[in-house]
């Protein structure tokens, strides 16, 4: 295992991998790492400066006989290199991510996720070939319902990288400010969850409740590995420009524009400035509206379409079966259901999907890499570690759908496994 989702669940999927006889280690980067595993004897500590990392990797990949890789997110400069590694030698990555489908889910593939899933090179057509017989009949919730606890664990990690990173001071990370500057944004976060709740209750109260139709701008977060590695913009100031400029120019008159923060977006850039003043140079400051977060269900109801740069977030547009312009790769970005008009025509006549391949294509996932709850509160840990130990030791990916006679070969096999 390496790196993954602040907390305790890689502990608790070691704990549960290790019952089916599995020998589970664990390499650390720093002291937030090493805080929630707590095990000494499966502990491996790197001190070292990152240049060295792909060496001592290889060296622990065959001291330890490694035969499968754990982390999560798989653009970290630690992950890409280990990704890269394991091809070599044939050993198998298991990567995990929040969930393409959230709120309610988290997402398990093996090989890569978002922009490097095997999703983004299957049709609606090859997904439909693999579905079983009557589908998927499982509905979303329109909240996550993890967030306290996302923003809690994030706040301790960092604190305990903070004071208890001596041992670790060779070891640059992979984040673009400091952790001390990181803990701080978390702490501000997690103590002001009430007053902002309050504020975005009532800046969606005023947009919801206008009267006019709007567009709505899912922004995502500033150092997000799908903004940076996976779309063709340099920066989020990028993004917003474009959007603004695209909507002043082709939007009907008396449409507004409404861009909605991500919720864990911790305030290190100033968009709600950003927003503002790019709005002002276009002219149209009186129709382009901020919200610092909000319930992304009751915004999306009486939204007229959706635009983002590549979120996951945009499924829930997909699923209302709202129009959606999105740039750069990602998992949902098929001809079906994606708009790729130019931004002036999209905001002046948007194209819907289809519904039906997108029904398709959200019954394949919910089949294969989907799983049921979260990383960060307990109840959705347990959830997710109901399947997700199946899903690691099953013989095939989980695209892979297997006939019903390959279905019992397989149990038969991790029952063996198991045992």
């Amino acid at each position: 295992m390496l790196q993954g989702p602040h907390g305790p669940f890689f502990a608790q999927l070691a704990a549960a991998l290790e019952a089916t006889g599995a020998s589970v280690h664990r390499v650390g980067f720093n002291a937030g790492d090493q805080f929630f595993w707590r095990r000494s004897d499966r502990y491996i500590s790197f001190q070292m400066p990152l240049d060295t990392w792909p060496e001592e990797l290889g060296f622990l990949l065959s001291e330890h006989a490694i035969t499968d890789i754990v982390l999560y997110g798989d653009t970290r400069p630690v992950h890409a290199t280990a990704i890269a590694q394991a091809r070599a030698r044939g050993i198998c990555v298991h990567v995990f991510e929040e969930g393409y489908l959230r709120p309610y889910w988290i997402t398990y593939e093996r090989g890569g996720s978002n922009g490097h899933s095997q999703l983004c090179d299957m049709s609606v057509a090859q997904m439909r070939a693999r579905l079983p017989a009557g589908g998927i009949g499982v509905q979303a919730p329109d909240h996550w319902g993890a967030l306290r606890h996302h923003v809690f664990y994030g706040a301790l990690y960092h604190f305990c990288i903070l004071v208890g990173n001596k041992a670790y001071r060779r070891v640059s990370g992979h984040r673009a400010i400091s952790v001390s500057a990181e803990f701080r944004l978390y702490l501000l976060k997690l103590l002001k969850l009430p007053f902002h709740a309050i504020r975005r209750r009532r800046a969606q109260r005023r947009i919801t409740g206008g009267g006019y139709s709007y567009h709505l701008v899912l922004l995502q977060l500033a150092h997000d590995a799908n903004l940076l590695a996976h779309s063709p913009f340099a920066d989020m100031q990028d993004f917003v420009e474009t959007v603004i400029r695209g909507f002043a120019r082709g939007a009907p008159g008396h449409h507004h524009l409404v861009f909605k923060a991500h919720p864990l977006d911790d305030g290190r850039i100033n968009l709600r400035k950003m927003v503002s003043e790019s709005a002002k140079s276009h002219g149209i400051a009186d129709r382009v509206h901020f919200l610092g977060g909000g319930k992304l269900g009751k915004l999306l109801d009486p939204a007229t379409s959706c635009v983002t740069v590549n979120s996951t977030a945009a499924q829930q547009a997909l699923w209302r079966g709202l129009p959606l312009r999105a740039f750069g790769n990602s998992v949902y970005s098929k001809p079906e259901f994606v708009s790729n008009q130019p931004l002036t025509s999209f905001f002046a006549h948007p194209a819907g999907p289809d519904q039906l391949a997108y029904q398709d294509y959200r019954n394949f996932l919910l089949a294969t890499s989907q799983l049921p709850g979260n990383y960060y509160a307990g109840s959705g840990r347990r959830q997710v570690l109901r399947r997700v130990v199946d899903a690691i030791l099953a013989p095939h990916d989980p695209y892979e759908m297997p006939k019903p006679d390959q279905t019992d070969a397989a149990r038969a096999q991790h029952i063996g496994i198991v045992n």
